[in-house]
């Protein structure tokens, strides 16, 4: 019996992530002995308060030491929300599958359960990604927004505990969670462009590993590893990382990727957004060839912030 270690975070998202691959993998080779690795990351402690041992920037912070144990070869496969990946891999690591793409809408919980629009104008908002904080800053000028920090049942208990009038999480990990009850309203793409490879799975491999190949094939699904290409080759064009205000979403409509790009200063204050269509074979050209457009319109001025 082939033994496949899984390595993944411990969070309650994460291995609900990782149980839900380790099954389609137990569903598909019935052989096949599937083990989950949990790995605390750098992110993971400073979600917790504490400080991590690492010293560095704050790229690839829920994803370094998991790649590590890829790399030492400790695990075989590393289970991630594509959305945490930096843009540049580690050499030697690739992402091998990228499974059926959740919803990659954001969502809108509030306390008393109002609708956005009959939320008051100074309303304190909870979120904690920066993309998030920019684009409702623009929605709402004279809100609060609170960052936040802790997975899904943290957030959600600090709503129910504290000061706030609503929080803002993607539906994706709600889903996941079985928790999709809790959202008083669900974002169109457009009014709240999702981050670059949200609702995805990324399974990381090593780049040699052909041995695999199989159990990555099993995983994954072509559409929304084309999706998935454009956005990260989108992100990695405009050389940002998941705390620069840079959001990206594509899908496949009938037969052709589909793609919006948004770059949008911290406060809100200056954004620009451009879209791009073509064949899903060329995804990575399209999500670079959609940066060059932002940047053409000035999106690195926005991007060059103090």
């Amino acid at each position: 019996m082939k033994i496949l270690r899984l390595g993944t975070r411990k969070s309650a998202l994460a291995q609900a992530q990782t149980h839900w691959v380790a099954g389609r993998l137990r569903d598909a080779f019935t052989d096949l002995k599937v083990e989950i690795v949990l790995i605390t990351t750098s992110g993971d402690l400073l979600s917790q308060g504490k400080k991590p041992k690492r010293k560095g920037g704050l790229k690839a912070l829920f994803t370094k030491e998991i790649e590590e144990a890829l790399l030492d070869n400790r695990i075989d496969l590393a289970v991630h929300s594509l959305k945490d990946m930096a843009a540049e891999l580690p050499k030697g690591l690739v992402i091998g599958a990228v499974p059926p793409r959740e919803d990659a809408r954001d969502v809108w919980i509030s306390k008393k359960n109002l609708p956005f629009k009959q939320i008051p104008a100074n309303a304190k908002i909870g979120t904690g990604a920066v993309r998030r904080q920019a684009q409702l800053q623009k929605l709402l000028p004279q809100a609060e927004l609170i960052a936040i920090r802790g997975n899904v049942d943290t957030r959600l208990r600090k709503l129910a505990e504290g000061a706030l009038d609503g929080i803002v999480l993607a539906l994706a990990g709600l889903k996941r969670l079985g928790k999709e009850q809790a959202a008083t309203e669900t974002f169109p793409i457009k009014v709240l462009i999702p981050a670059v490879g949200q609702g995805c799975l990324g399974i990381q491999v090593r780049e040699k590993d052909i041995i695999l190949t199989p159990y990555l094939n099993c995983l994954d699904h072509p559409e929304s590893h084309a999706a998935a290409k454009a956005e990260r080759a989108f992100l990695q064009a405009l050389g940002g990382s998941c705390q620069t205000p840079i959001a990206g979403h594509a899908r496949i409509i009938s037969e052709k990727l589909q793609m919006i790009g948004l770059v949008i200063s911290p406060d809100g204050s200056r954004e620009l957004r451009e879209t791009i269509s073509g064949p899903p074979k060329e995804a990575e050209s399209l999500g670079k060839a959609l940066a060059k457009k932002l940047l053409v319109a000035g999106a690195d001025q926005i991007l060059s912030y103090d």
